[in-house]
């Protein structure tokens, strides 16, 4: 798993870990003691604000779920909130769907 050097790129390495399917890499952008439920299709994330105060930043994303086919299995946006960890990478500490 790559690093997460700024905030602001842990929207855009959620999608990826979620579309290739490895789950290891998925919660490896969390802390520890995160809980994660799968859900299936594609996803595509575009982060609307990153703002940094310190070691903490709020993010928000909208995403898009498609199924093989390209319909849309799920539509919405999610705020974040990420801490900047000891090794100076990122891992969400809050990740909450918005409806």
């Amino acid at each position: 798993m790559t690093k997460i050097a700024r905030p602001f790129e842990i929207n855009e390495a959620f999608a990826a870990a979620f579309n290739s399917r490895d789950l290891a890499q998925l919660l490896a952008l969390y802390e520890p003691d995160a809980a994660l439920t799968r859900v299936p299709g594609r996803m595509t994330s575009r982060n609307a604000f990153c703002t940094e105060c310190g070691d903490i930043a709020l993010l928000k994303a909208e995403w898009t779920i498609q199924a093989d086919d390209g319909s849309v299995i799920a539509r919405g946006s999610s705020v974040e909130v990420a801490r900047r960890q000891a090794d100076g990478g990122w891992r969400y500490v809050i990740d909450r769907a918005l409806e």
